[in-house]
Formats: structure tokens, C-alpha cells, sequence
């Protein structure tokens, strides 16, 4: 156990302080809903559709899903033992790689990523909220019509910073909040996708000809799309899979964490984006034109009580995910770089600005952009970290550490300096090798497996230097 009355306090405080047992309460309920919760958004929502825009089939882009996210289920379970079974967060177990100020490194990166996905979110639960003020206020659409900067107008950026307070007020109120409030909002998001679904199979009398529709890609063709496709999902929740201990380290047992997320994950993603495309291809048959946009559909609806309950549920849908999966681990990212003047409260708030200045919510214009830009880029980046995280718990260090040591300025989590430069040279590694094909066109199929190129590559780089530098693994207590 690590107590705050160490000698040297810069390198802890309460909120990535180890977990006490009083404070391990979350029960796999808790991580079933906790990933109902998140992959039960728009994002997800709108994947496979954007798969399909990109020639794939319907079921092409349902098995793309699925595979990924079991795919990227490995890493997120490899990365959330040790949150369970030390009570540490993200940031403090990179320490164990990183070095205890190398840390920063990943921590800087990861809550980049948190803030850009902070920033799409939030415009889209803003589009819900102004869709939802067009209905109740009058004149409203004055506001709507009003200029444009940064692609919204000024009733758009009024519905956005009125859904920015409301995630910055429930991470005001502590990671015990975002519990309580993932409890119930999973289950009503999930209400929301049926909700739609039972209405496209009553209003188009079936699921469309988007079922019967065949693939526009084939050969050679088809892997050029499915490869990045398959990426994307990974990238999807590549930050999870990093800063998924900032949640496990509040679990009762490994148990509960484990079957938690294997059963929230991959399965609620599908069944998601599954609604997504058959909602879709219904749409076809009523409004003779495809909607991929849940909020843009919901406004051709004409029942006002369905449509204010419908609009409420994507607002709680969005807030759901932006809470726990783009402000919590950024906020604990950000302790990092600065605990002895940041609290997880103050790091939430810094994340909320920085998604407000990435202006991030342009990336989803294109669904080119989206996969092939942003999915696959900060893949790049996230992928060689998972790797090192893995490689050194579970291969060099054979799972065991020493946690007093992760918050001393002495010991061997401060290498040199604070640094471990063997970890940056890997990460460094991965991300020339799993980017380079963005900038060299022959070298273009690299990009494609950004993820699991830079895993590869950092992974063996890491042990390989790591080795080579101390011998068999170094003592932990």
C-alpha cells in the first residue's frame, strides 16, 4: 500500500493513489453497463454504415466489427489486470515501462486522442440538443441560420457548449458519479437502438434492399477496403486498451472485470452497428433516400412525445461514452504530467478545452476522413504503446511489481532521469514503421495495418532492448 505521507509527494495524490479495498466496487454489472454504455453511441452507430459507403456488403461490415473488437478485446484484458490486482490507473502503470516522468510520453498521447473524441461526441450530442430546442423554442432556427465558424453556427455552438457543461458537471462530481450515472444510461441507449429498430421493420415492412444489396468491392478491391476497415475498428477503442485500468482498479475481482468486458464488448458493438445498418437500409424504403445520421432520422419523425424521448436518449447515449471513455482517462492522463497541482476534476476541465480547440468534430464530415485519417492515424500512435505495456508486465516483468517504487523518485521505475529511453526508442520504432505509409505510397499497406504493425514492431523492439540492457527481468518486490 502507498501512503501520501511518502517524503516526496510529486509524484502522487489521492486521485492515482492505488485503490483502496473500500473503494473496489464495481461488479461486472457494472462493466457490462459500463460498455454498453460506450459502444452504444453515434460513432459506433455510424461505422459499418461507413463501411458500406466504402463497397462493402451489410454483413462484410457486421463481421468487420465483430472480429475487430475481438481482436482488440486481447489487449484491453491483458492491459486491465494489473489495474485490478495493483489498483493503479493508466498513467501509473506506464511507469512501469516509461519511467516514472516517461510516463508523461503515453499519457500525453493518449489524452490527445481522449480530447479529439471528447470533441466529436460533444458536437454530436449538441446536434441533438439544438434539434431538440427547434422543437420546443420558438424562432430557435434564427439561431440555427446565424453564420458559421468552424463549421458550426451560432445555434450549434449554443447546443454544443450547453452539452459541455453537462459532461464537465458530472466529472465535477468524481468517478464515483460516472458509475452511478453508466449504471442506467447503458441500458437506455440500448432501448433507443430497438426503439428504432421496431419502427423500421413496421415502417419499410421488412429491413430494405440494402440486405439484398451485393458487395462493391471485390478481389483485390475488397481487401483495399476491408484491411483499413478492420484497422479502424481496432482503433476504435485503441485508447481503451491502454487507459482501461483507470476503470479495473476499482473491480472486486479480476473475475468481475473480465467477464464484464468480454461480455459488453464485442457483442454490443455488433448488435449496434447492426441496428445501424438495418435502420439504415430501412430508411431507404420510406424516405427513398438512405439516412445514416440517428439524429438526422429522428427529425423526419412527426410524434412530438417520440421525438423529445428519442432526442433525450441520444443525448444521455453521447454523454454516456463521452464521460467514460474521453474525459475520465484524459483527466487521469493529465495528473500525470502535473500531480501536485492537478485533481482528477481539473483534468476533466483541461480535456473539455482542448476538445473545444482541436475542433475535432470536422474529422466525421467524410467517412474517408473518419476511417482512413483519423481511426487509422492515432491507431499508429496507440498501438506500439499498447505493446510496450504488454510486453513489459506481462513478458519481462512476469506480472509483478512494485508499487511503492511507481510514485518514488529512486528505484527501478526511474531509470534514467525518470526515463526509460529503451521504451520511447520502441515506441519511436512502431510509430515510423506503422506510419510511414501515409507519407511514402509504396510503403502504403503499412498504414493499413497501422495498429498492428506498430504493435508487432514495438513489442519486439521493447523486449529485444529491454534484454539486451538488463539481463533476465529486474527485481520487483
Amino acid at each position: 500500500m502507498v501512503s501520501q505521507a511518502n517524503d516526496d509527494l510529486t509524484y502522487i495524490n489521492r486521485d492515482i493513489a492505488p485503490t483502496t479495498p473500500e473503494q473496489r466496487q464495481w461488479s461486472l454489472y457494472n462493466y457490462l453497463s459500463l460498455w454498453i454504455g460506450m459502444a452504444h453511441n453515434i460513432p459506433t452507430y455510424l461505422m459499418a454504415g461507413g463501411f458500406i459507403v466504402l463497397g462493402l456488403s451489410w454483413w462484410q461490415a457486421i463481421l468487420t466489427v465483430f472480429i475487430g473488437n475481438l481482436i482488440v478485446l486481447i489487449p484491453i484484458l491483458l492491459n486491465a489486470h494489473p489495474g485490478t490486482k495493483y489498483g493503479i490507473p493508466f498513467p501509473v502503470l506506464a511507469r512501469a515501462s516509461f519511467g516514472v516522468i516517461g510516463a508523461g510520453i503515453p499519457a500525453v498521447l493518449r489524452a490527445l486522442v481522449g480530447a479529439g473524441w471528447f470533441g466529436i461526441e460533444t458536437a454530436i450530442g449538441g446536434q441533438a440538443i439544438q434539434t431538440f430546442l427547434l422543437l420546443i423554442v420558438p424562432h430557435w432556427n434564427h439561431f440555427s441560420n446565424t453564420g458559421t465558424f468552424l463549421g458550426m453556427n451560432l445555434g450549434g455552438w449554443i447546443s454544443f457548449l450547453l452539452f459541455w457543461f453537462l459532461n464537465v458537471w458530472i466529472i465535477y462530481h468524481g468517478i464515483q458519479a460516472v458509475k452511478r450515472f453508466e449504471a442506467w444510461a447503458g441500458p437506455l441507449v440500448l432501448l433507443l437502438g430497438v426503439g428504432l429498430l421496431i419502427w423500421a421493420v413496421s415502417a419499410a415492412h421488412g429491413f430494405g434492399p440494402l440486405l439484398n444489396a451485393p458487395a462493391k468491392v471485390h478481389g483485390a478491391a475488397f481487401w483495399a477496403v476491408e484491411i483499413p476497415a478492420l484497422t479502424s475498428v481496432v482503433g476504435f477503442w485503441a485508447t481503451l486498451s491502454l487507459n482501461i485500468p483507470d476503470f479495473t482498479r476499482f473491480a472486486k475481482s479480476q473475475k468481475a472485470q473480465e467477464w464484464g468486458q468480454a461480455l459488453g464488448l464485442p457483442l454490443t458493438m455488433t448488435i449496434f452497428s447492426g441496428i445501424g445498418v438495418l435502420v439504415t437500409s430501412a430508411t431507404i424504403v420510406v424516405f427513398h433516400h438512405a439516412i445514416s445520421d440517428p439524429i438526422t432520422l429522428l427529425g423526419h419523425f412527426h410524434n412530438v412525445v417520440i421525438l423529445l424521448i428519442s432526442l433525450g436518449a441520444v443525448v444521455v447515449a453521447t454523454l454516456s461514452v463521452n464521460v467514460a471513455a474521453n474525459i475520465v482517462s484524459p483527466a487521469y492522463d493529465l495528473i500525470q504530467l502535473f500531480p501536485r497541482h492537478l485533481t482528477f476534476a481539473r483534468g476533466g476541465l483541461i480535456t473539455g478545452i482542448l476538445g473545444i480547440l482541436m475542433a475535432p468534430w470536422l474529422l466525421i464530415s467524410n467517412p474517408h476522413i473518419y476511417i482512413f485519417t483519423w481511426l487509422n492515424v492515432y491507431s499508429g500512435f496507440l498501438g506500439p504503446i499498447a505493446a510496450i505495456l504488454i510486453a513489459d508486465y506481462w513478458i519481462f516483468r512476469h506480472r509483478q511489481l512494485d508499487v511503492k517504487e511507481l510514485y518514488e523518485k529512486r528505484g527501478q521505475y526511474f531509470y534514467e532521469r525518470g526515463y526509460n529511453p529503451r521504451a520511447i526508442w520502441a515506441l519511436v520504432a512502431g510509430i515510423i514503421v506503422s506510419l510511414i505509409g501515409k507519407v511514402v505510397p509504396s510503403l502504403s499497406w503499412l498504414f493499413n495495418y497501422s495498429w498492428f504493425v506498430g504493435f508487432i514492431v514495438a513489442f519486439i523492439v521493447y523486449l529485444i532492448l529491454m534484454y539486451s540492457h538488463y539481463g533476465s527481468s529486474m527485481t520487483s518486490n
